[in-house]
């Protein structure tokens, strides 16, 4: 299980590292264009939702469990990278399977 740890005094969000590796890569495109958005994701078991502001202003630290980096897979990634350049912003959608 990796963390995303956002902000000065960071609030740690738990993702799995397969996950937290695609959502690097949107967040991190989004960001070098200077573009802040929300991030919507669910806490625990799913029980709660919640929404944080991801701006450039703000540190941002991608920490994984593992030390293999996942094969990224492109159609999710762009299902992300559409969410994210929605006025909701970035929601954390689940990977499809074949």
């Amino acid at each position: 299980m990796g963390v995303l740890l956002y902000g000065d005094r960071p609030q740690r969000i738990e993702i799995e590292d397969r996950t937290l590796a695609h959502l690097q890569v949107v967040i991190g495109s989004k960001l070098r264009r200077r573009e802040s958005f929300f991030f919507t994701f669910t806490e625990g078991r799913g029980e709660t939702r919640a929404s944080v502001w991801i701006s450039p202003a703000v540190p941002i630290r991608f920490k994984y469990f593992g030390t293999r980096p996942p094969t990224l897979n492109r159609e999710w990634l762009e299902r992300l990278s559409a969410s994210a350049n929605t006025p909701g912003g970035l929601v954390l959608l689940e990977e499809q399977t074949d």
